[in-house]
């Protein structure tokens, strides 16, 4: 089976997802992945119908020109995206793209089931964007109270004879290399979602594991 006709399970047409395939493949970034192909599907003169691909990553509209001889490629990456609605009407559904910034986007004719998924995958990308940012906000928080000024300690006779011991089994304790070594992974895979989430850029994500490794 060819690999695009995994996503002509809900009646896509399979001649236009194996033109949108052709064109994703050559469009997909690092670490991005294919979720969904929605075709549309007018009631009538469907002869070049308009498709709608979800990524991990983005939201690509394919639009044909000049009766399928050439593309038009929009692109909304989740980040800049508000939310996601599903109108169904007469004729299938309609799938509206609401970004932060700018105008609403609207391809109608979706049919029903696919509008449905398209919905369905619009909102668990949202909700898992919206985790990662929080995730990320409590690593910067995490990050800035590290750098919080402490007052000075108390003159050291003073605090000897009440702590001597507690350092003593401090000093002797020993850490795990195997609690370090998860500790290091945990947090350089929680990088890479944030990478590939396209939260931030490639610079950043070098910038961030490198840190991390100098931790430890």
């Amino acid at each position: 089976m060819a690999e695009f006709e995994n996503y002509t399970n809900d009646e896509q047409d399979p001649k236009t997802v194996e033109k949108v395939f052709g064109k994703l493949s050559n469009l997909l970034t690092s670490g991005e992945s294919i979720k969904y192909i929605a075709v549309q599907k007018k009631p009538v003169a469907n002869i070049t119908p308009d498709s709608i691909a979800l990524t991990n990553k983005r939201i690509i509209i394919f639009k044909p020109k000049n009766l399928g001889l050439t593309m038009e490629f929009l692109e909304f990456f989740w980040k800049d995206v508000d939310n996601c609605q599903m109108k169904e009407e007469i004729f299938g559904a309609s799938f509206t793209i609401k970004p932060m910034n700018g105008e609403d986007y609207i391809i109608d004719y979706i049919p029903k089931v696919q509008a449905r998924h398209l919905y369905k995958i619009a909102q668990e990308q949202g909700e898992l964007l919206q985790e990662l940012i929080r995730e990320r906000d409590l690593e910067e928080k995490r990050a800035g109270a590290g750098s919080v000024f402490m007052a000075p300690n108390p003159p050291m006779q003073e605090v000897i004879p009440s702590i001597q011991e507690p350092i003593q089994d401090y000093q002797n304790e020993k850490i795990e290399p195997e609690a370090e070594q998860d500790e290091i992974m945990k947090s350089l895979q929680k990088l890479k979602t944030l990478f590939s989430a396209g939260l931030i850029t490639q610079d950043e994500f070098d910038s961030k594991k490198t840190e991390i490794l100098s931790r430890f």
